[in-house]
């Protein structure tokens, strides 16, 4: 028997193939016998246009429980993203992923992913989860500025041959689009 997560997230993986934002990628982690994994996704959101995350892919990885959507996805970036709102083992931290905060079950993929874009630009000053991107962030906008530029410049896209895009990932992996 199929659980209502599955089920869930199946009807969430057809709406978003018909429409989802621009640039944005989320799909279940396909599984050697080919079958997909859907309380395991992969994504990628892109930076929002005039921030310091311009031109970046950010990968992300949600994991659903068995019990989605009474209970959040755990959302995360690689490890070590720099960021006050992601602690260092890459977990996101965002009011609406919180189920003693914001978390709805009626909350979807897409308004995770559009409220983690935001989140990367506007970082929560109340609700830091790490240490030193927070204290920057609070101490200097220049600096802060700048250490989010080398951070970005890891995940940005870069001109492939053939005048296609493709973008660099933490492990210098390259992911042609």
């Amino acid at each position: 028997m199929t659980s209502l997560a599955k089920q869930r997230l199946a009807i969430e993986r057809k709406g978003w193939r018909k429409d989802h934002p621009h640039a944005f990628v989320a799909k279940p982690v396909t599984l050697a016998d080919g079958s997909n994994n859907m309380l395991l996704w992969e994504c990628k959101i892109p930076g929002k246009s005039g921030t310091l995350w311009e031109n970046g892919l950010y990968p992300l990885k949600m994991e659903f429980p068995e019990d989605y959507p009474s209970k959040p996805p755990r959302v995360s970036f690689p490890v070590g993203f720099f960021h006050p709102n992601i602690y260092p083992s890459g977990k996101v931290c965002l009011s609406i992923l919180n189920e003693e905060k914001s978390w709805k079950p009626s909350i979807t993929v897409k308004q995770i992913l559009v409220g983690v874009q935001e989140l990367l630009d506007n970082p929560n000053n109340s609700d830091a989860a790490q240490d030193g991107a927070y204290r920057l962030f609070k101490r200097s906008k220049v600096e802060y500025g700048k250490r989010i530029r080398i951070e970005a410049a890891k995940y940005t896209e870069i001109p492939a041959a053939g005048g296609r895009i493709a973008a660099t990932g933490a492990d210098d992996d390259v992911i042609l689009l």
